[in-house]
């Protein structure tokens, strides 16, 4: 019995004790890491909807910007972006609201970001974001809505205070 050889049980419990601390520390920085990767991939995507809408509104809007679908129609955006509603990707749900122009109001546009989970082990992001006519691209911390379009004005409205980020 002395020559007997393999792990007494204190030291298998020893190295299970080890892998979850390991795991305890990684597996938060990994969420981290997939929450600020669907955020930039948010930021990306409005920033293709931005371009996709000037090109839309110079080419085929008649100097009126476009919905989402309009955008999909003309092969501006992809499936995701401006397909079957609703538009969603990586963790995120986008919406979009225009106005055409007239003889005294230019032609306008909004779209906004909002992740599809806020809380929890699950969030897909901390931040919804928009984008107006003028490019510039805001965030503001994640509610249920951060970021809203009326549909039919394009305005974008914020819950909570907004800051622009690095455009």
């Amino acid at each position: 019995m002395k020559n007997q050889k393999g792990f007494s049980l204190i030291e298998l419990l020893i190295v299970v004790v080890i892998i979850g601390i390991i795991a305890a520390i990684a597996i938060p920085n990994l969420l981290a890491a997939r929450r600020s990767a669907n955020e930039g991939s948010a930021v990306s995507s409005l920033r293709t909807i931005h371009g996709a809408e000037m090109t839309y509104n110079s080419t085929n809007g008649g100097g009126n910007f476009g919905t989402l679908a309009d955008l999909f129609a003309n092969n501006l955006v992809d499936q995701q972006l401006g397909g079957t509603a609703p538009n969603q990707k990586s963790g995120y749900v986008f919406t979009a609201g225009d106005q055409d122009r007239t003889a005294t109001v230019p032609a306008v546009f909004g779209a906004c970001a909002n992740p599809t989970t806020v809380g929890g082990v699950t969030a897909t992001g901390t931040r919804s974001f928009g984008v107006a006519t003028d490019g510039v691209i805001y965030a503001v911390p994640a509610a249920a809505a951060g970021c809203s379009v009326a549909a039919a004005t394009g305005v974008v409205t914020f819950t909570g205070t907004t800051s622009p980020i690095g455009n």
